[in-house]
């Protein structure tokens, strides 16, 4: 996306990178912390103050409801410093993915989660023009979304991406960046309800 100026236009800009980034679905209430939901009630706040419109639900997010009786041998830890995300089975890695994370003020909240959605070749709808952009090699979100933090409304995860270069590096404004081929590795490790730790 182009910034317009270093003004209004940019903060605008810079929000609706967030959303664009970070599924704006309704329905799902997972556990989050605190300051996860400080983090994002701020977000709102401003997004309110400069007009900047809401992404509509693309899909039935009840579609991705789990069942709490699940038990899982698998849980993910993301390592923002290191920048990869490693797969624990039990208390052994057996797979480390490298990952591009939040940049500095729009850090990737630290804590844990779960994942709370899971979609193969999603589609993203533009906030500014409402057009929706279908599954392919210009869609911001890769090949494969896996969400693990939400406030009920935007969402946080691991996607693709078609800037594969930038991963390793500190650039989303939230969200965990990942190469195709490994994304849909991942999403092949994990279900709904898998652990999500994300620390320093």
């Amino acid at each position: 996306m182009k910034l317009l100026s270093y003004s209004r236009h940019l903060r605008r800009n810079f929000l609706l990178c967030l959303i664009t980034f970070c599924f704006s679905l309704t329905g799902v209430s997972p556990s989050f912390s605190s300051e996860s939901v400080n983090y994002i009630h701020n977000i709102q706040r401003q997004l309110l103050e400069i007009n900047a419109p809401s992404l509509p639900p693309l899909r039935d997010s009840s579609v991705y409801l789990y069942s709490p009786d699940e038990v899982f041998n698998f849980q993910l830890v993301l390592r923002l410093k290191k920048r990869v995300v490693e797969v624990y089975e039990q208390d052994q890695v057996i797979a480390s993915f490298p990952v591009a994370v939040g940049r500095e003020g729009w850090e990737t909240p630290q804590g844990e989660f779960e994942i709370i959605q899971m979609v193969e070749n999603p589609s993203w709808q533009n906030p500014w023009t409402g057009k929706v952009i279908p599954p392919g090699p210009t869609n911001p979100l890769g090949e494969r979304w896996i969400g693990f933090w939400t406030d009920g409304k935007n969402f946080i995860g691991f996607h693709g991406t078609p800037g594969e270069h930038l991963i390793g590096q500190a650039v989303s404004h939230g969200c965990v960046r990942m190469r195709n081929k490994d994304i849909k590795e991942l999403f092949k490790l994990v279900s709904m309800g898998t652990p999500v730790k994300v620390v320093h």
